[in-house]
């Protein structure tokens, strides 16, 4: 199967990721014609209908969707996630409703959790009532409005553990939607905030209850995961170089594009290679592994503005569209352990 998916990516989205990006309608096109393949729930067990596809194929089919349209990678990923994490609730009705309907869209479901991460007075909180719980605050990041009909909600009960439910992704009497968010790269993505004023959150939507501090060792687990999106985007700026040397067969450009695409090479046996696991050593490994993806990313992305020359500086360029994606892959998921490593490795002495 990874097969045929890559070469959809190839065939079928690549070619209109300029378009995909301006464009709320081509994005939308693009995602059901990939939904209708089947393919939006990649990782869905064998017996809510598979393909269960194995983890070194999805890191790949990770790449290659960041390669194509890093958009659609943003946009197709919160499905993706929200299905795999559905996939382990307990709620036997909610998994049978939802996971069957998740790989040929026709249910979309995204995500809207990230505010679990920052410390404080929690930005959302449940407060169990009756025979539910009354949702109060507000999400700062929904991705896919207009797109996906619901998402998994994370908020914080009062005991500090974490709740995540499906909740729908509109406005009502208690529901605040705001305007789709202005942004250099991935707009047509719609990503809005959601404000909640004694939303009502009946049982049966809840998904699961996580500990407290869940999250954070979430995080550390996903570490270098997260890192194969930027692998894919440093391999989009790689195609501009190779494109740029077949145009004008300047040598250095060839070098550059070996330099960089070897550095690759070494980068991603790492990260297959990598232990998944939550403890000090490892994660500390991994950190490095994931700040050496988003530096390396960085410069394939420079190389690709700077081979492209003055034509990259237009909106509509390629490079400049993979030069903008890059800067979301730095921040996405980020933890303040990602930032340091990051920025240590952005400073190292040469």
């Amino acid at each position: 199967m990874i097969e045929e998916v890559v070469a959809f990516l190839r065939t079928e989205v690549k070619p209109r990721a300029e378009v995909i990006d301006r464009d709320r309608d081509a994005l939308r096109s693009t995602l059901n014609d990939f939904a209708s393949q089947g393919w939006m729930a990649l990782k869905r067990p064998a017996e809510y209908g598979g393909p269960a596809m194995p983890e070194p194929d999805f890191r790949r089919f990770q790449q290659e969707c960041a390669r194509a349209s890093g958009t659609f990678a943003f946009l197709q990923t919160q499905h993706q996630s929200a299905g795999s994490m559905l996939a382990k609730s307990d709620n036997t009705d909610l998994k049978q409703d939802w996971i069957p309907k998740m790989g040929n869209g026709e249910k979309f479901l995204g995500i809207g959790f990230s505010q679990l991460r920052r410390p404080g007075t929690p930005l959302v909180q449940a407060t169990p009532e009756g025979s539910g719980y009354q949702i109060s605050g507000q999400v700062p990041w929904v991705t896919g409005y207009s797109y996906y009909g619901h998402y998994l909600l994370g908020a914080t009960l009062p005991s500090g553990e974490a709740l995540f439910a499906i909740v729908p992704l509109e406005p009502s009497e208690s529901t605040v939607v705001s305007e789709p968010m202005q942004l250099s790269a991935m707009e047509t993505a719609q990503t809005v905030t959601v404000t909640y004023d004694n939303f009502h959150l009946s049982n049966d939507q809840v998904a699961f209850i996580r500990p407290s501090g869940w999250i954070q060792n979430n995080d550390l687990i996903n570490i270098s995961l997260q890192a194969h999106f930027a692998m894919g985007n440093a391999l989009a700026g790689l195609d501009v170089l190779e494109e740029r040397f077949q145009e004008r067969k300047q040598p250095f450009v060839k070098d550059a594009h070996e330099l960089l695409l070897a550095e690759w090479n070494v980068l991603n046996t790492a990260l297959a290679e990598a232990p998944v696991s939550a403890d000090e050593q490892t994660s500390s490994e991994r950190l490095k592994l994931r700040a050496w993806a988003i530096e390396l990313m960085g410069r394939c992305a420079h190389a690709a503005i700077t081979a492209s020359s003055g034509a990259s500086n237009s909106i509509h360029h390629r490079a400049q569209r993979i030069w903008r994606e890059a800067l979301v892959f730095t921040v996405s998921a980020q933890t303040s352990a990602v930032m340091e490593a990051t920025l240590q490795r952005l400073t190292r002495k040469i």
